[in-house]
This record gives structure tokens, C-alpha cells and sequence, in this order.
């Protein structure tokens, strides 16, 4: 398996197919295994790179992740940028993924062509997600179908990957409160933003209301009106030619 080493850490990543790469960025408690069912049909128009942030997947694990995490995370996806010796990006992050691809077009724009944004809170956590996330973490480490689908993205260690990004999320909000370094008016790159009115944890108008108010200057905002979360999976027959039409625009 290829890894590349960041602070002493192996990080795991893989690549599939030819052209401008685009790195997919996966969301919290989950790894780069998220994007199976979309590999195939990316590949057939980028370089799809995928990693797994530390603490998750393939990637070694850490007896704490940092409470910055989103930032910490696009530290380390900018370092495989770095080591692969890529110019001009595309960055593809779903959920927690979509603050990572964030974070990092506003710390190294040098480095990315366009973002794809998926299914994310806006510029500062939920409260009220936050509020309930070891309840709703505790229910779902006893739901079936998401144990599995912890297992197959983390193996059997899952429970403790599980535990540390729920700590790290909450001790987030309560040190950080934003989930960027910069503000989004400094971001001059394109951006799609995208997302579902059916959303488990953000539904209704919540993704159109809150995109709208985004100080990005070049957006596109698509909002699915059904699938779950995120819109980049269950809608992924319509979201992958709405993301090659995007990326293949050569309109700045």
C-alpha cells in the first residue's frame, strides 16, 4: 500500500486513472473507502487521488486527534499535494471533507484549480449538532448498518477512531468556534456548492440558505431535492457529470 510519511506518521493514498488530478477528500469518522462507488466514473476524466487523514482508514493512528482539525487535516492533504508534485488541483470534499478542501484553497491556492464543496454546515459548527454528538455518536455505535460501515472504513479498531474524532469535534466548538484560518471573501478560486433538502442533519432550505450567505465570490450552488447525507452519494448519478461539467469548464 502507498504511504508518505507527515510528522513521523505514515499517511495512506492512493490513485486511480489519468488527466488533472482531483483529490477527494473523505468526512469525519470515515475514510477514503467512502468513495468507492464514484472511483470509477472520476477516473474516467482526472487522476482521482484519495488519502485517509491520520486517524482513519489505511493511515496510522493517533492517541488524540487535534481539536483544529479540519485545518490540521488540510496540513496533511497539502503535504501529499507537495510530495506528489501537483499544481493545480481539483479538491472534491464531502461533509467534513468540504472544510478540508476549504482550508485548503484558502491556505495554498498556488496548488488548486476548483473546489467541490459537499454537504457541510457553512463557516461555523452547529450547535445544536454539536450539542447531541456523544448521544448521537452512542446510538449509532449500536446501529448495525453503521458498525459495519465503520469496520469496513476503519477495521476493528473502529469504536476508538469512532470515539476520538466525536472528542475531537466537540472540543472544536469549544476552543475554535470557525472552522477556518481565513476568511472565505480571500478565496477567489471556483467553487460548486452542493447538498440535499433530505440531509439527515441539515435538511429543508438549510444548505440554500446557508450557502447563499457564503462570502465566496465565484460559487455555484446545487441543491439535490432528495438522498440522504451526503448528496455527492446518494445522488452520485447526477452529481458526477454536474462535477465533470464543472471541473471541464474552462472559464475561470
Amino acid at each position: 500500500m502507498p504511504y508518505f510519511t507527515y510528522q513521523n506518521k505514515k499517511i495512506f493514498f492512493e490513485e486511480y486513472g489519468t488527466g488533472i488530478p482531483l483529490l477527494l477528500l473523505h468526512g469525519n469518522s470515515l475514510s477514503s473507502r467512502m468513495f468507492l462507488p464514484v472511483v470509477n466514473d472520476l477516473q474516467k476524466y482526472s487522476k482521482v487521488i484519495l488519502i485517509d487523514f491520520l486517524g482513519n482508514g489505511y493511515s496510522d493512528r493517533l492517541s488524540s486527534i487535534s481539536d483544529d482539525l479540519w485545518y490540521d487535516e488540510a496540513q496533511q492533504a497539502i503535504s501529499l499535494i507537495d510530495y506528489l508534485g501537483y499544481s493545480q488541483v481539483n479538491l472534491l470534499g464531502s461533509s467534513g471533507g468540504a472544510l478540508v478542501a476549504l482550508n485548503i484553497a484558502l491556505e495554498r491556492p498556488d496548488l488548486v484549480g476548483k473546489i467541490v464543496a459537499d454537504s457541510f454546515e457553512g463557516e461555523t459548527p452547529l450547535e445544536s449538532f454539536v450539542a447531541n454528538i456523544y448521544q448521537d455518536r452512542a446510538i449509532s455505535k449500536e446501529n448495525l448498518w453503521l458498525r459495519t460501515l465503520y469496520q469496513q472504513n476503519h477495521g476493528d479498531d473502529w469504536e476508538n477512531v469512532v470515539d476520538n474524532d466525536t472528542l475531537a469535534i466537540y472540543t472544536h466548538y469549544q476552543n475554535h468556534k470557525t472552522f477556518f484560518h481565513k476568511n472565505l471573501c480571500e478565496l477567489n478560486l471556483p467553487v460548486l456548492l452542493t447538498g440535499s433538502k433530505e440531509d439527515e442533519f441539515m435538511s429543508g432550505e438549510f444548505f440554500e440558505n446557508v450557502y447563499t450567505k457564503l462570502p465566496i465570490r465565484d460559487k455555484r450552488i446545487c441543491i439535490f431535492e432528495h438522498g440522504g447525507h451526503p448528496a455527492m452519494i446518494s445522488n452520485k448519478d447526477t452529481f458526477i457529470p454536474l462535477v465533470i461539467s464543472f471541473l471541464e469548464n474552462i472559464e475561470k
